[in-house]
């Protein structure tokens, strides 16, 4: 894509990190990270060149901020599947992997950004709060499998890592045509989410 074309969204007084942010993820989706500059979301934008500076400081500021926003969606996406569940410990933590790999396949290249450390400033204030919280709603998912009791904490990160890993290796096969045979393999109408749903019991992440 040319970004010298005319400019598709122009830029609206007081919200311009907002805006170049929206124009960086644009371009991201579409185009790839190794097309997201800070001249080119500037252009996008409609503003100077030197204007993202003022607020992201340099590309990895642009990126590890690009990166806190998409945290801070997933991790809601996450506890929205979870509440939406109910209370049921395995519809819960069926919800939070279906809201996982819905996130990672609505936004791939955002998705893959957030998971992109070397790119990233990892203490970058915003980032590092969105990362934690984002975090919390894993842990959130442990817990739900057993209300009221709180495992030691080896054991609480070992199931978060073993969910997390689970559903993030999941994920990106998905996006990466990795499971299409395999689902198209199988008989009647299952889909992803009917696999996803038939791994988790599988390794009994789920079911006790």
């Amino acid at each position: 894509m040319n970004h010298d074309v005319p400019i598709r969204r122009p830029y609206h007084h007081g919200d311009l990190k907002a805006a170049l942010l929206a124009e960086a993820e644009t371009i991201l989706e579409n185009e790839g990270v190794q097309a997201l500059t800070l001249r080119a979301a500037a252009r996008a934008a409609g503003v100077s060149h030197a204007a993202p500076k003022n607020h992201f400081g340099d590309l990895t500021g642009l990126l590890s901020e690009l990166a806190a926003l998409g945290f801070v969606r997933f991790g809601a996406a996450l506890a929205a599947a979870m509440a939406e569940a109910g209370d049921d410990p395995r519809q819960r933590n069926k919800a939070m992997g279906r809201g996982y790999v819905g996130f990672a396949t609505a936004h791939p290249g955002l998705f893959a950004l957030m998971f992109r450390g070397e790119v990233l400033d990892q203490d970058r204030p915003a980032l590092r709060d969105a990362v934690l919280a984002a975090r919390e709603a894993l842990i959130a998912a442990v817990r739900a499998r057993a209300p009221g009791i709180s495992p030691p904490p080896l054991q609480m990160a070992a199931q978060a890592t073993a969910l997390w890993s689970l559903v993030h290796g999941f994920a990106m096969l998905l996006l990466e045509g990795r499971l299409n045979g395999m689902i198209r393999s199988l008989p009647g109408d299952e889909t992803a989410d009917s696999l996803l749903d038939a791994v988790l019991a599988a390794i009994r992440v789920v079911d006790d």
